[in-house]
């Protein structure tokens, strides 16, 4: 076990992490989950908010095992390592909404930072602008932290609390399983589930999870972070994260072509939109809001796992921010940018910035 543990610190163990994931996304798609969306935790969470009725957008309704997959797996890897650390902090109410704009920026764009490794992997250009957003976005973030930005330490809390995520991970997995209908005196959903569209394409139920146990328990070994990567070349210039990165892109890319799932261009790419300044915009404020709560959404989905309650309400705020999305005309579509995506950006970013500005420690 002690060499194991040694493994994943080493940069040869987040490298076959990172190219695990890569190689095991792409499958995904090959294997009937959407296309170049092997895996996104932005997307899913706003698949399982369809599938609960959080929005009516019925072309993305399904509750998703990869995330329930990716709480547990890091929960058995914690248990398994002494690393389970029931732990809150402060500002509950800030990481709230930090998880509810970072999934507006995302969903703007169409893809957490996962997915956007994941669109480039297959050739859609769209995703370099995202990408370029999602880095200047963490950039700001830096610049935060950098002069005392600061939400609180950790504290240790009851083992119980640790556990509230996965308990409620583990009710979603009942509900996917069984599809209650639980409204109209038992008539009609929730449970929803799409009929066409993104959310109706989706691998095997025992797939999906297997992979997301396997991910999530590797990933929180190896501290797997997209925002954390960037973070920690723009703060300290330190390449380690960054290559497990690197690596889930180029196992991706690899694997697309293998399959022949790699599709270069800007047009006619799935579930993406060709408006560059928005891309850009809508993941720099997830990029800002993933630094200034700590974590990209896959990493605060590991940390759930860990017992930090602070990720969890992070990944309550991603879900309701994904319901308020659809329901307001904020998200994209292949059609476009919503109606009133880019004033929910520019709101979302002024939001950061006053947080950034107000909750230091010493001034800038």
């Amino acid at each position: 076990m002690s060499n194991l543990k040694i493994f994943f610190g080493t940069r040869l163990g987040i490298i076959s992490v990172g190219a695990f994931i890569g190689i095991l996304a792409t499958l995904l798609q090959k294997w009937g989950n959407p296309p170049n969306m092997g895996i996104c935790v932005a997307c899913f969470e706003r698949d399982i908010a369809g599938a609960l009725g959080l929005h009516r957008a019925a072309v993305v309704q399904y509750i998703r095992p990869e995330i329930i997959g990716f709480v547990f797996g890091s929960l058995i890897a914690a248990y398994a390592f002494k690393e389970f650390r029931p732990r809150v902090g402060s500002a509950p109410i800030v990481r709230f909404i930090l998880g509810f704009f970072a999934m507006i920026g995302a969903l703007v764009f169409l893809g957490c930072p996962w997915r956007a490794l994941l669109r480039l992997a297959g050739g859609d250009g769209n995703a370099i602008f995202g990408l370029a957003g999602l880095a200047a976005g963490v950039a700001v973030g830096v610049l935060f932290l950098k002069n005392g930005y600061n939400l609180g330490r950790n504290q240790k809390t009851y083992v119980s609390v640790g556990w509230i995520l996965p308990l409620i991970m583990a009710t979603l997995f009942a509900f996917l399983i069984f599809a209650p209908l639980m409204g109209d005196g038992g008539k009609s959903g929730p449970i929803f589930f799409s009929e066409k569209g993104p959310g109706s394409m989706h691998a095997p139920i025992a797939i999906s999870l297997i992979i997301g146990l396997a991910i999530g328990f590797l990933a929180q070994r190896t501290r797997f972070c997209t925002m954390g990567a960037l973070r920690d070349i723009v703060l300290i210039r330190n390449f380690h994260l960054a290559s497990g990165v690197f690596a889930l892109l180029i196992a991706a890319f690899i694997t697309n072509l293998i399959l022949d799932q790699f599709h270069a261009g800007f047009s006619g790419q799935p579930a993406a939109q060709t408006n560059q300044l928005w891309n850009f915009l809508g993941m720099s404020l997830a990029g800002l809001a993933f630094a200034l709560a700590g974590g990209c959404p896959g990493r605060q989905l590991f940390m759930a796992g860990e017992g930090d309650g602070d990720a969890a309400i992070f990944v309550l705020g991603m879900i309701v921010g994904a319901g308020f999305s659809h329901n307001f005309s904020l998200a994209s579509s292949p059609a476009g940018v919503g109606f009133y995506g880019p004033h929910a950006v520019i709101i979302g970013l002024l939001v950061c910035f006053y947080v950034g500005i107000t909750m230091r420690e010493k001034t800038i």
